[in-house]
């Protein structure tokens, strides 16, 4: 019994049992930081030895000088290239200043150009109607220094008449007349006579040496103009009329 007992506390299965001091948490952590500390110094100068062995820093610092120019040398021609484009901004920015100039110059000339036109047609009207009125036709009772000089009237497609008067003062240094004048037309309506006035009654005006009037008048349908007679009133008394055959 005691030779088993013996062989069993020699054996690898023998009962055994140790008591040990546990250590506190914080300290267990610390230990393992110092522990963790010390790997990576290890680490980090196994790799540092290893970059010198294998010539590696070297090559790198020689690259960065290399480097090093190059980056100049294209900050230096970004500066150039910066500088040109600014150059060409300023040159776009007054081409298109000078053309928005000119083309306000130029809506400035075809403005002026439209109005001379108008001005110039305006007088080959005034020309040609005053080069009509020599000499007048028809009958006319222009006594006096207030007279009409001319009328004209035509019939037009739309189916209206245009006329045209010209009163003249013949005085010298005449004083501002205030008058009306009384266009009237006569003809013919189916064969039978007719005869029609402004819608708005005579048309009231001011002249001092000249004045010229114009103006369509709707003709009814089947009228046909055989006649038109201009009266330049003073109140109720007649000053001139002036009287044309179509």
């Amino acid at each position: 019994m005691r030779l088993r007992l013996l062989l069993r506390r020699l054996t690898v299965s023998a009962p055994h049992m140790a008591v040990r001091s546990a250590l506190p948490w914080p300290v267990r952590w610390a230990v393992l930081a110092v522990m963790a500390g010390l790997c990576a110094a290890i680490a980090l100068w196994a790799f540092e030895f290893g970059k010198d062995i294998a010539g590696l820093d070297h090559g790198i610092k020689e690259q960065l000088q290399q480097v090093r120019p190059d980056n100049e040398a294209l900050r230096a021609q970004l500066a150039a290239v910066t500088n040109e484009r600014d150059q060409a901004q300023a040159v776009a920015n007054t081409v298109d200043t000078v053309m928005t100039t000119e083309k306000v110059t130029q809506q400035k000339l075809v403005s002026l150009n439209k109005q001379l036109e108008s001005e110039n047609q305006r007088l080959k009207d005034d020309l040609g109607f005053f080069e009509q009125l020599l000499p007048a036709a028809g009958a006319s009772d222009n006594s006096g220094p207030m007279s009409i000089r001319g009328l004209q009237a035509q019939v037009l497609k739309s189916g209206e008449i245009k006329w045209q008067v010209l009163v003249i003062q013949a005085t010298k240094n005449p004083v501002e007349f205030n008058g009306r004048l009384e266009m009237t037309f006569t003809g013919l309506d189916n064969g039978k006579p007719w005869s029609g006035g402004l819608a708005g009654g005579a048309q009231v005006f001011k002249v001092r040496q000249y004045g010229r009037m114009e103006g369509n008048y709707p003709l009814p349908a089947q009228v046909v103009v055989r006649s038109v007679t201009a009266r330049v009133l003073d109140g109720q008394t007649v000053r001139a009329v002036h009287s044309i055959t179509l």
